[in-house]
């Protein structure tokens, strides 16, 4: 875990982004059907509200079907999509997209409903 943590802690600072954990028992919501290998892996975090982290995490192309997210709690992410996993430090309003050989994260206001 402590890894994981420093990995975290270094992705923050290599973005220039303040450190803010995702809380340990709290949720998120993710697109499992579309988590297949080669697809752009995309993550977005929202406010937490309500005992949800914020996270949304989805590969290939973003839907609007209501049943395109699951509820899932925060530790399951590790077997589902584990390379999401070091930008769980990042704070709200930020997004990241990894797809084989490319990588990125970056702010955008619009996720904080402002």
């Amino acid at each position: 875990m402590l890894d994981l943590h420093a990995a975290q802690l270094d992705l923050c600072r290599r973005y220039d982004a303040a450190f803010t954990p995702t809380e340990p028992g709290t949720s998120l919501a993710v697109a499992v059907a579309t988590l297949l290998p080669g697809l752009p892996l995309h993550g977005v975090r929202h406010v937490p509200h309500a005992g949800a982290s914020g996270w949304l995490v989805w590969a290939g192309d973003l839907s609007r079907d209501p049943d395109f997210f699951q509820t899932q709690p925060i530790e399951a992410l590790g077997a589902l999509a584990p390379g999401a996993l070091p930008y769980l430090g990042l704070p709200p309003g930020w997004r990241f997209l990894l797809a084989p050989g490319y990588e990125d994260a970056w702010f955008d206001h619009s996720l904080l409903g402002a």
